[in-house]
Formats: C-alpha cells, structure tokens, sequence
C-alpha cells in the first residue's frame, strides 16, 4: 500500500488547467503525491497548456485528456475542482476524503496572448503550496 495522498484535478474538458496541474504535481512531488487528472465532458490537451509546462521545464509525456469515468471505483485523499462548474456536478465525482476548489479562468477562451503563462504561474503557485502544507504534516 502507498503512503502517498492520492490526488484528483478535474475541470469541465480536461484539456488545459487540470492536465497543468496533474503535471505540475508529478514534476514537484511525486514522492508523496499520485497526481491524476479528468473532465466531466474531456476533449483534448491545449498545445498552448503544452507549451506553458515545457517552457517551465515540467514534463507533459503522457499527458492526456481523460473523462472522470476512468476514475469510478477509486478514491482520492483530494478531489481539487479547477473550475467553477464542475463543482455543480458533485455527484458524478469519485469520492474523496476532502474536495477543494480553486477556481482559475480559463485560458482556452481568453483572449489575452499571455493568458496560458499567467493560468499556468497561478497553478504552479497554489500547487506548490499545497505540496508545502501537505507535506509539514
């Protein structure tokens, strides 16, 4: 059995925030967190949620978009909600122990030229606090 928290990033398509986040958590910690991804309707990975981990140096291989049914059956110690409106479909979700939410705009439908640099530093620095705090415990 792991010692590892087991942690779950969702978003509605799973194609920019979460997928960061699931990357940046196995970049900064994958000795004490499992970090996994899912959307409620998925589709595919932003090339720009690409570029923003890879220009920060953070892996993207294996990355995919993947639907929160790959998850049914499982649990997570944290369930983290990146978007607002995933939240309101609660009962779709894995369980958890705890559910958090931290809602980033989505960069996908900005049209600021910097909006995957600046969803990504906002990421990188709430997942890096939450590996901070986590791991004091």
């Amino acid at each position: 059995m792991s010692d590892k928290l087991r942690i779950l990033f969702i978003c509605t398509a799973n194609d920019a925030r979460s997928p960061m986040a699931e990357a940046l958590l196995r970049h900064l910690d994958s000795e004490h967190f499992e970090a996994h991804s899912g959307g409620l309707q998925p589709g595919q990975i932003d090339p720009r949620a690409i570029t923003a981990l890879e220009r920060a140096d953070v892996s993207a291989a294996d990355l995919r978009s993947k639907s929160i049914d790959e998850f049914s059956g499982q649990h997570f110690d944290y369930l983290i909600d990146l978007c607002d409106k995933s939240s309101d479909e609660e009962q779709l979700l894995p369980s958890s122990e705890q559910v958090l939410v931290w809602n980033f705009a989505d960069p996908c439908i900005s049209e600021q030229p910097d909006a995957f640099r600046h969803t990504f530093q906002e990421i990188n620095d709430r997942v890096r606090m939450f590996s901070l705090v986590k791991n004091k415990g």
